[in-house]
């Protein structure tokens, strides 16, 4: 009778652990049905690819963010500054009052500098949590509204348009982060390479360890001589350079930048995260759960966006959907203490 009642326990894990892969399969054979060959055509595939891509890489930065316990509400407003900053450098380049002068940039330039601007905002955060101790959900709310007040204040709420530069001033080639190569966004590409990266510092490197270290056991990072605050720190400076990322890549598909932009995408980053498997409570989370969720992710909104679901119920629908990951997540969370513990005992 135990043997029994642990094969079903091994088996409902397994079916909890790979919960996602199983979700998306569904999802794919659901829209597949309803919307017929649509749905796997050519246009379709690649609007889809585009939006897990962007999705995909704020959730990147969210996982190390919500390992270690904290999150961070500020990326989708760091999408749209960094998309008015960038967008703003190749339109109007930056005027010097006192000099009389404008001086325009190269798009290399451009990218280094959106990626530094996500990278201090990241910081930001991570010292209000760390030094200031304010809670990393307030926090990153503060930021969210600041950066987004500055997005509006770059153009006073109005948008950049036809964003492609000027071949005079040497500030074309903006528009390659938006567009296809051999077929494929070039934010899939990103997205691909932020991933194996993500990959080899969570699972390889001390820094993951030491994440994973942080979220499991605060305390006990600490008396081991973990650096905590300078590991939260550099957490979210990650999540505010995965979120550059973004908003460059969003602004050149677009080839317009508007202060709006990436407004709500912070949820959509948090539900993939938590689908793919990242504790809410920190210390466990998997990139590659992440990238699943991703997709998942992108194509509920896409399916629903097809099958003429209205952006209220979409929004009801996500709201479920992070309500029942977490949910999920706890009970794997018990079932496997539950299945720790029969263990223990039955060694006895």
């Amino acid at each position: 009778m135990n043997n029994k009642k642990s094969n079903n326990n091994q088996l409902l894990m397994t079916l909890l652990k790979g919960r996602t892969f199983i979700v998306l399969v569904l999802l794919v054979i659901f829209f597949t049905i309803v919307k017929g060959t649509t749905f796997l055509s050519a246009s379709t595939l690649t609007m889809v690819a585009k939006h897990v891509a962007l999705y995909g890489i704020l959730a990147l930065g969210m996982t190390f963010v919500i390992i270690t316990g904290g999150i961070d509400l500020s990326v989708g407003s760091v999408v749209g500054l960094v998309g008015m900053l960038a967008g703003g450098m190749i339109q109007e380049g930056i005027t010097l009052k006192f000099a009389g002068v404008t001086l325009y940039f190269s798009v290399p330039v451009i990218v280094i500098a959106m990626l530094i601007v996500g990278c201090l905002i990241g910081a930001v955060n991570g010292l209000i949590v760390t030094k200031l101790g304010v809670a990393p959900f307030i926090a990153t709310l503060g930021t969210m509204y600041i950066c987004r007040g500055f997005a509006n204040l770059r153009s006073n709420g109005a948008t950049f348009s036809d964003i492609k530069g000027y071949d005079g001033l040497g500030n074309t080639g903006f528009k390659i982060l938006g567009s296809n190569i051999a077929g494929i966004p070039t934010g899939v590409y990103i997205f691909a390479v932020l991933a194996v990266i993500s990959v080899i510092i969570l699972k390889k490197l001390p820094f993951g360890w030491y994440v994973l270290a942080v979220g499991g056991n605060e305390k006990s990072a600490r008396l081991s001589g973990i650096k905590a605050d300078k590991i939260k720190i550099i957490v979210y400076m990650i999540s505010g350079f995965c979120a550059a990322w973004v908003g460059m890549i969003n602004t050149a598909q677009l080839s317009a930048a508007h202060p709006a932009s990436g407004d709500g995408w912070e949820m959509n980053a948090i539900a993939a995260t938590v689908l793919g498997g990242t504790s809410m409570s920190g210390g466990s989370g998997t990139i590659i759960g992440t990238v699943v969720g991703a997709f998942v992710i992108g194509v509920i909104n896409d399916g629903m966006t097809m099958c003429g679901v209205s952006e209220f119920w979409q929004k009801v629908i996500r709201g479920l959907v992070i309500i029942l990951a977490v949910v999920i997540d706890q009970t794997q969370r018990n079932l496997q203490a539950k299945m720790a513990l029969q263990a223990r005992n039955e060694n006895k």
